[in-house]
């Protein structure tokens, strides 16, 4: 059987059992800061599990994209010497919410693993929890088990391996897996080692766990307690990888149809097969490169682009670490992209996204390969450097110096190592280690700062829970920017403590079961406004919070007359200003995002937003910046859909309706089972949550500001819309009138008088610039080594080796090296070195003869003489150069130069 067969068949069996097949989510979690990447099926569902959300079914069972490397599911160390952990995989998963429970979740687990899939049912040995810290044996799970298996094949573990929580605190339960016994021929160290194998309990690989079902009936306290859910619910979990591995009777992951097709791929481009050895260092690699460019290939396609923070720095982490094994494996040049299309091939039947995705994934992935490969050329004259000064020490590298070039640069750890190996060289790990985790610490500390800065923990006291439970939120804001006789239901204080009340000039929190201010979300910026009372109170809204998912909306707000206290009836009014310029740059935004696509591809995806008042930015995936003709026509097309003023449309539709009819999902963003859509006929279809104008005419005019790039594959457009447009249009009109009268020609002239002046420029400075290199030549400064009077290409002898150094007024830094180049094909054999005074900067260079860099190097040369300038540099053994901020210093330096060298050439 085939893996996408199993993958089908566990869908369509739970779809029979009357479970809704819900599409995987995003590999980036929607709306949960908490989660680097999705990494267990549930995460789609977290919100249904907790009560915060209703969906129109109670059982659903998905094949979820999931990652794991990182916090407690971190397996990147892992991938390669191990024959079944992966960063990417995909979980099968049924979910009950409140519908059927252990009885229902375990008979459907036996039933399709032995009716269907046909695996021998004497192979299967469940577990349960047996009873610890508290909690009682799951005896009931117990008395089902022995409906199916004699009681002796059920195994009772502990609070480790079957019991699970989503935190400190919330949903859990007990657990009871599923494994698969292999049989006894699967070596077990224990058994070699003289003892006895430990069976399920054991580190061997006889028995394989191939499903977890979780019986979450238990809401943890903050103080430990378990209260019992109202509505006990189920969440299973099965790797395809491992039950595929299992059902066509492999050891190893690697060995099935899910990734030796990718494996001999990998096998034809580097001229070997792969081996499947635990050990062979070629095969770990080949494994490492299969697994990493699954994970690379969705996260790519899910909206991650490579980069040095957050998502994308895991993603280039992940990418570094496959093309590194790719250099030992013998690949010189970028590879990785050419193996792209076969991952599409073999996983595109159930993942469409990839066929469209393709081309992208290809380009991003061939970009970083390429950048990867110039990390190396930047970094390994510096990591040579500290190779041959470990070598004349103590053999080691300092951990924080390789630190730096693995911060500062990219270098990957094992390849320093390696690199360093051969020259019998080591890195002092735990320095390393060391510093690695100061700048963890520093990171926490910074998020830990912006988390205090805008999070927010509201206390409610438990009298008053029943009005922030679920289901009291309601936006009013679509229809109407006003609201009135709604009910005050809650104050706080700047700090989110419960109040009575919130007096004149106060800041605080007043909360609303209903309200027609827009929170920020989809990038658009909260709406702003007041509150006011019908004795006179008044309240500034300066913007919106929301504390925790499915309560109600908190209003920011400054009391600038009277009070406001709980079960105040209040009206809540928008700015509508404000509001309507924030709607006309949201529409404008799908707009431009439509444009995007017609003009640069399909590949365009949004990366990031934001929707203000005042402008527009959207982020984007691309690969290079758009030409000026691109950005004109871009403009073009959006104020023609403007001219159009075609009516927006909006309307409720199921998720998969609307991802099917063609609308857009927004990156980053949460969607239920039903989603808002919203249109401009003919144009754009996005699913939206946010406000927008009801006619595209109403946009007045769009007008591009910048266009810039702000990571590896993504660039950012701004914009501005109605007034904020015009203003633009005349304040350009008012620049080129400007330059118009400057240079005394019409505006259609501008450029040409323009460029002709340049020209000009350029020629008088090339001019002056051969002028100062001639006088350069000509003769030997004072301060020269030669002194004064003698000729230009004297040079004084030092320990034999013949020097030139002098003191060079005037010149810029490419006039310096054209001159050290002259003077030292004037030797023949010799140092040059010389020193000029620009703008209150220094700037040395250092050129040595090739014959000579075995005695002499000019880096060594250049970071020796370089502080007498108040500055530091370095580069080959031939030529370098450096800068420095005292220029009183250069004398000292021409004085000394002579010395240094000479200390050199004699150790």
């Amino acid at each position: 059987m085939r893996s996408r067969d199993i993958r089908r068949g566990f869908l369509e069996y739970f779809q029979k059992n009357g479970h809704i097949i819900a599409p995987s989510s995003s590999l980036v979690p929607g709306d949960d800061p908490t989660l680097l990447f999705t990494n267990a099926g549930m995460n789609q569902f977290k919100d249904l599990f907790l009560g915060r959300e209703k969906r129109s079914y109670t059982r659903a069972t998905t094949s979820q994209k999931c990652m794991r490397v990182s916090g407690k599911h971190n397996d990147l160390d892992n991938v390669g010497p191990s024959l079944r952990h992966h960063t990417f995989f995909e979980m099968l998963g049924n979910f009950s919410f409140g519908d059927y429970f252990k009885r229902e979740a375990i008979q459907f687990a036996w039933g399709l693993l032995t009716t269907v899939w046909n695996l021998p049912a004497d192979r299967l040995f469940p577990t349960i929890f047996n009873g610890d810290a508290g909690i009682p044996r799951d005896e009931e799970a117990h008395a089902i088990w022995t409906q199916f298996v004699p009681a002796a094949r059920i195994t009772e573990l502990g609070l480790a391996e079957n019991f699970w929580q989503m935190g400190e605190t919330g949903p859990c339960g007990r657990c009871s897996e599923i494994h698969y016994y292999r049989g006894s021929h699967i070596p077990c160290e224990e058994e070699q080692g003289g003892g006895t194998c430990r069976d399920l309990d054991c580190s061997c690989d006889r028995y394989v766990e191939v499903w977890n079902n979780v019986f979450m009936e238990f809401d943890r306290q903050a103080d430990g307690t378990l209260h019992p859910l109202p509505a006990p619910s189920i969440d299973t979990g099965m790797g395809l990888e491992r039950i595929t591995a299992v059902i066509q009777g492999k050891l190893s992951n690697y060995d099935t149809d899910l990734f030796m097709p990718l494996l001999d791929a990998i096998g034809e481009k580097v001229g070997r097969r792969y081996g499947a050895s635990i050990g062979d260092p070629a095969d770990i690699s080949m494994r490492v490169i299969a697994d990493h460019l699954r994970a690379m290939t969705f996260l790519i396609s899910d909206g991650v682009v490579p980069s040095n923070e957050w998502r994308g720095y895991v993603l280039r982490k992940i990418m570094r670490r496959a093309m590194r094994h790719g250099k030992k494996l013998g690949f010189t040049a970028p590879m990785l992209h050419t193996l792209v299309p076969v991952i599409v091939r073999e996983m595109g039947d159930a993942y469409p996204q990839l066929l469209s995705d393709q081309d992208n994934i290809v380009r991003t992935v061939r970009s970083e390969e390429e950048r990867f490969d110039a990390v190396l050329t930047a970094g390994l004259p510096r990591l040579e450097d500290a190779i041959d000064r470990a070598a004349a020490g103590a053999r080691a590298i300092p951990g924080d110096e390789a630190f730096r070039l693995y911060d500062s640069l990219g270098m990957p750890l094992d390849f320093m190592e390696d690199v360093a190996g051969q020259r019998n060289v080591a890195i002092d790990r735990e320095a390393f280690d060391r510093a690695m985790q100061e700048q963890k610490d520093r990171a926490r500390a910074a998020s830990s700062f912006k988390i205090g800065e805008k999070g927010l923990t509201i206390s409610v006291p438990p009298e008053f829970e029943r009005g922030f439970t679920s289901g009291v939120e309601e936006f009013t804001g679509y229809d109407s920017t006003l609201l009135t006789g709604v009910p005050v239901i809650g104050v706080f204080d700047d700090k989110g403590g419960w109040t009575n009340e919130l007096g004149e000039g106060q800041e605080g929190y007043i909360a609303l079961p209903r309200t027609p201010f827009y929170l920020e979300s989809g990038g658009q910026v909260s709406d702003q406004g007041r509150l006011f009372g019908a004795d006179g109170s008044e309240a500034v809204v300066q913007r919106m919070v929301r504390y925790a998912p499915g309560r109600p909306r908190l209003h920011h707000v400054r009391v600038t007359n009277g009070v406001f206290r709980r079960e105040q009836i209040v009206s809540a009014e928008v700015q509508d200003e404000l509001r309507d310029a924030t709607r006309r740059n949201h529409t404008a935004t799908h707009l431009l995002h439509a444009a995007l696509r017609q003009v640069l591809g399909s590949h365009v995806k949004q990366a990031g937003s934001l929707v203000a008042p005042d402008r527009l930015r959207f982020d984007f995936v691309h690969f290079a910046a758009i030409p000026r003709a691109g950005l004109l026509e871009i403009e073009r097309i959006v104020n023609a859909q403007i001219r159009r003023n075609t009516a927006v449309q909006t309307e409720v539709r199921s998720t998969e309706d609307a991802i099917a009819a063609g609308a857009m999902a927004l990156f980053g963003e949460k969607y239920g089972d039903r989603v808002r859509v919203v249109s401009v006929p003919g144009f754009s279809l996005e699913l939206c949550g946010g406000t927008h104008v009801k006619a595209t005419g109403d946009i007045g005019y769009f007008v591009i500001t910048e266009e810039s790039g702000v990571a590896a594959g993504v660039r950012r457009i701004e914009a501005w819309t109605g007034a904020k447009a015009v203003e633009r249009a005349q304040q350009q009109r008012a620049a080129i009138e400007s330059v118009e009268a400057l240079l005394n020609v019409p505006g259609e002239q501008a450029a040409e008088a323009v460029q002709r002046l340049q020209a000009e420029l350029k020629r008088a400075t090339r001019e002056a610039e051969q002028l100062k290199m001639k006088l350069a030549l000509g003769g030997a400064s004072s301060a020269s080594a030669g002194g004064p009077g003698k000729p230009a290409d004297d040079a004084i002898e030092v320990e034999g080796v013949k020097l030139i150094v002098r003191r060079i007024e005037g010149l810029e830094k490419a006039g310096l090296r054209t001159l050290s180049d002259s003077l030292r094909d004037r030797l023949g054999s010799g140092v040059v070195v010389l020193a000029s005074s620009n703008d209150g900067k220094v700037t040395l260079v250092v050129s040595v003869t090739k014959d000579l860099t075995s005695r002499v190097q000019a880096g060594r040369l250049v970071k020796e003489l370089a502080p007498m300038v108040g500055g530091g540099g370095g580069g080959r053994p031939d030529f370098a150069e450096a800068g420095g901020k005292d220029p009183a210093g250069i004398d000292t330096l021409v004085r000394k130069a002579p010395d240094v060298l000479r200390s050199q050439l004699q150790n």
